[in-house]
C-alpha cells in the first residue's frame, strides 16, 4: 500500500515540481520584483525598521485579533520548522550544497510574493462568526476577484486542509521524535527496539497539547507563539554561529562549493548528484517548504493583526524570509558544511544530519539543546499550521467544522511519530506544490491593488514626515 502511494505521488511531484513550476514560482515572484522595482531590496531597511520597531511595541489587540507582534510570531512559528533543519539537510543530501544557492534565490524573489500575500490579506480580509479577523489567499480571491474566480479559493482551502497534516503536522512530529532520540541514543538512554513505544508516548503528549492550545482560540495561539518563537530562534541561532566560527577556516570552501554546486553539482559532489535541474528543484521546494513566499499561508496569520494598514503589515512578509530562509536556512547550511560531517549525496537525510554537524563541534552533550530548539521548532509549525487548517475548513464548512477538525488534527501527530520519513516529506512537498498554483494565479491578478496601495502608503508617509 506504502509503495502504491509513494509512487503516485511521485508521479504527481514530479510534474508539480518540474519545469513548469519552476517557471511559475520563480517567474511571479520576478514579475512582481520588477513590478515593485525591487521594493524588497530597495525598502529593505525601511522593512528592517518598520518591522522590528513594532515587535518592540506592546500593547493589547482587540477582540478576535492578534497584535502585530503576536502575527508575526504565529507566522514565524509556521516557517521557522523543520525546513530550516531537517529540509535543509535533506535539499543539501539529494541536491548537494548548490541547493543553498537555490534557496537565496527563491527567498529574494520570496520576499517581494510574500509582501504582496501579506497585504493583500490584510486588504481583503473579514470578521467571522465568532468575532475574529480571517483572511488569506482564499478571502483575497473571493473579495478581490470576480465570482467566476471563486473556485480557486475553494481549490486553495481544500489543499490547504489537506496539506496542514502532512506539512504542518506528520512532519513536525517526525523530526522532534527524531530530536528527542537522537539525543537519548548519545547518551545510552534508548536502545532501538524501546524508540517506537517512546515515540508513541510522545505523540499522544503532542496530540493533547496541540489541541489544548488550537481549542483555546486565536488568543491562545498568539500567547504562546509571542513566548516560544524567540526563545528557540536565539538559541539555534548562537549554537550555530558556534560551529561557524569554530571552522572558520573552511568558510571559503564551503561557499565556493554553494556556488559551484549550483551549476555544477557533479563537481562537488563526487557525480552523486549530476542533475542542475536537482539541485534547483530541491532549493526552490525546500526553500518555499521553509518561508512559506508563494503558498499564501503566512498570510493567514497576519490577516489576524490589529492594524489598519495592509502595506505596513505586508513588510513583516519581507522581514520572515529573510529571517527563516537568509538568516536560519544559511546558518543550518553552514552548520552542516562547515563541520565536515560525512554528506550521504544522492541519498535521504534529515534532522539527523544537522544534529551530526553540531554534536561533531560540541560534543554529544550538545544534542540536548539541539533536541529542545527542534522540538521548539516543529511545535511552533504544528500550532501555525493549526491556525492555517482551521482558516480553510472554515471557509470550506463555517466556523462549526473548526472544532472537529482541531481534534482530527491534533491526532495526526499519534501517526506523524511512526511514519516514514521520506515518504512524509515527499508527500509534504507536493501538497505544498498544489496549494501554490491557486495562490499565485491570485497574486498576479490582485497585483495591481497592492501596487496601487504601495503608492497611496508611501505618499501618505511622505506626508506625515
Amino acid at each position: 500500500m506504502l509503495q502504491t502511494i509513494e509512487q503516485i505521488n511521485n508521479v504527481v511531484n514530479n510534474f508539480i515540481w518540474g519545469v513548469p513550476a519552476m517557471i511559475c514560482i520563480i517567474g511571479v515572484g520576478l514579475f512582481l520584483s520588477v513590478r515593485t522595482r525591487f521594493l524588497q531590496i530597495r525598502k529593505f531597511p525601511y522593512a528592517m525598521k518598520v518591522t522590528i520597531g513594532r515587535m518592540l511595541k506592546k500593547r493589547e489587540a482587540s477582540d478576535g485579533a492578534l497584535t502585530p507582534f503576536q502575527a508575526v510570531c504565529t507566522a514565524l512559528a509556521a516557517t521557522v520548522g523543520t525546513g530550516n533543519v531537517a529540509g535543509v539537510a535533506g535539499a543539501i543530501a539529494i541536491g548537494g550544497p548548490g541547493a543553498v544557492f537555490w534557496m537565496w534565490i527563491s527567498a529574494i524573489l520570496g520576499m517581494c510574493t510574500k509582501f504582496f500575500e501579506v497585504t493583500l490579506a490584510v486588504h481583503f480580509r473579514e470578521t467571522n462568526a465568532n468575532g475574529e479577523l480571517v483572511g488569506g489567499p482564499m478571502y483575497y480571491i473571493k473579495n478581490g476577484l470576480k465570482k467566476h474566480w471563486l473556485w480557486l479559493a475553494y481549490l486553495f482551502s481544500a489543499f490547504g486542509v489537506l496539506t496542514v497534516f502532512g506539512t504542518g503536522n506528520a512532519t513536525q512530529v517526525n523530526t522532534i521524535t527524531t530530536a528527542i532520540d537522537s539525543a537519548l541514543y548519545n547518551f545510552n538512554l534508548l536502545s532501538e527496539e524501546s524508540a517506537p513505544t517512546l515515540n508513541l508516548v510522545i505523540g499522544i503528549v503532542l496530540a493533547a497539547l496541540i489541541a489544548l492550545i488550537l481549542i483555546g482560540g486565536i488568543k491562545r495561539i498568539g500567547q504562546v507563539t509571542e513566548k516560544l518563537v524567540p526563545f528557540m530562534a536565539i538559541i539555534y541561532i548562537l549554537l550555530a554561529i558556534g560551529v561557524v566560527l569554530i571552522n572558520f577556516r573552511s568558510i571559503p570552501a564551503v561557499f565556493g562549493s554553494i556556488f559551484e554546486g549550483a551549476f555544477n553539482p557533479a563537481a562537488v559532489t563526487g557525480g552523486a548528484v549530476g542533475s542542475f535541474f536537482m539541485s534547483m528543484k530541491k532549493g526552490v521546494s525546500r526553500g518555499i517548504f521553509s518561508n512559506e513566499a508563494g503558498l499564501g499561508t503566512g498570510s493567514i496569520a497576519h490577516a489576524c493583526a490589529d492594524t489598519r494598514k495592509p502595506v505596513k503589515q505586508g513588510f513583516f512578509g519581507i522581514f520572515e524570509v529573510f529571517v527563516d530562509t537568509i538568516v536560519i536556512c544559511t546558518l543550518t547550511a553552514l552548520v552542516i558544511l562547515c563541520s565536515g560531517v560525512p554528506v550521504g549525496y544522492g541519498e535521504a537525510a534529515g534532522a539527523e544530519l544537522t544534529i551530526s554537524g553540531f554534536t561533531s563541534v560540541y560534543g554529544g552533550w550538545v544534542s540536548i539543546f539541539t533536541a529542545v530548539a527542534m522540538c521548539c521548532f516543529a511545535f511552533s509549525t504544528i500550532i501555525g499550521w493549526g491556525l492555517y487548517g482551521t482558516r480553510c475548513i472554515e471557509f470550506l464548512f463555517g466556523t462549526r467544522a473548526n472544532k472537529p477538525f482541531m481534534i482530527l488534527y491534533a491526532l495526526v501527530a499519534i501517526v506523524g511519530a511512526t511514519m516514514n520519513l521520506g515518504l512524509m516529506w515527499n508527500i509534504a512537498e507536493t501538497f505544498n506544490g498544489l496549494m501554490v498554483i491557486p495562490n499565485l494565479i491570485a497574486v498576479f491578478l490582485l497585483s495591481g491593488v497592492v501596487v496601487k496601495l504601495v503608492k497611496e502608503y508611501f505618499e501618505g508617509e511622505g506626508k506625515t514626515k
